[in-house]
């Protein structure tokens, strides 16, 4: 079995490996390949690729995310072997700190590469139609002026200088303005539509902005005032688990000012 960094010539060859009720790896991927700060690798037995992972890299910290092995190789050892390779990887980088969001699933593989468990993110859905909602007149469209006030806000609340990605979504995004400051933003085009804040009053008037086009909505399960008002709003929650893990030195951060995740591969 070969390990070896993930081409752009391969990405065609990724959906064989697609699991059942994720979103689209293809497009996942062809960001890693195409993204300096991504990295990588595919295993491969006689020329075919029969497991995926990649590491995002924040400067001092990085994610691991779609650790993926073909159902016919399971049980052999190559999620735990692809893991192990894209750590030491990021050991080469001199990255302190290692985070992903674990399945249940994959959990015994993380804890036995030395992640420990730090919290967990809530899933809900949408089951009643949405109400009339209105915007709040603190809420901006994005301008100029406002990207490093969002990458200071970012990394105040997240632990890490994750500028090299929030940079490519700021076209169409909002902040929360007030007294001449940046008390919140969101991100909708950057995956599952990225909100944070920093008090629950701008959050939840991002979120009421998001909800008008978002059926479903994972975020900490810490940020209590967030899910007390999507339950509100008619969302129930769904049996899905996140686990938020770590490795290496611990950050920190507060998930209570987070309300909307990235996605399972960022946070």
């Amino acid at each position: 079995m070969n390990f070896e960094e993930l081409q752009q010539k391969d990405i065609s060859k990724l959906r064989n490996l697609q699991p059942d009720g994720w979103s689209n790896i293809v497009p996942e991927f062809e960001f890693y390949v195409n993204s300096p700060f991504c990295y990588s690798i595919k295993a491969e037995i006689n020329n075919r690729i029969i497991g995926i992972g990649a590491a995002i890299i924040f400067v001092q910290t990085a994610w691991l995310a779609h650790i993926i092995v073909d159902p016919d190789h399971r049980r052999k050892g190559i999620g735990s072997k692809i893991v192990e390779v894209l750590l030491k990887y990021l050991d080469s980088r001199s990255v302190d700190t290692c985070l992903l969001i674990a399945t249940e699933m994959g959990l015994p593989v993380y804890e036995n590469a030395g992640f420990r468990i730090i919290s967990d993110y809530t899933y809900l859905k949408k089951e009643t139609s949405n109400q009339a909602v209105n915007v709040s007149d603190h809420i901006m469209p994005f301008t100029a002026e406002y990207a490093d006030l969002i990458y200071k806000l970012d990394r105040a609340v997240t632990g890490e200088n994750r500028e090299w990605l929030l940079s490519g979504f700021l076209d169409g995004s909002y902040v929360f303005w007030e007294n001449n400051m940046v008390k919140g933003y969101y991100l909708p085009n950057l995956r599952e539509g990225l909100i944070i804040a920093k008090n629950a009053i701008a959050g939840i008037e991002l979120l009421k902005l998001k909800i008008q086009s978002h059926e479903k909505i994972v975020l900490p399960s810490a940020n209590k005032p967030a899910i007390e008002f999507l339950v509100n709003d008619g969302y129930v929650f769904l049996e899905t688990k996140g686990i938020r893990m770590i490795r290496g030195r611990n950050i920190t951060w507060y998930p209570n000012k987070i309300f909307s995740r990235i996605g399972g591969n960022f946070g």
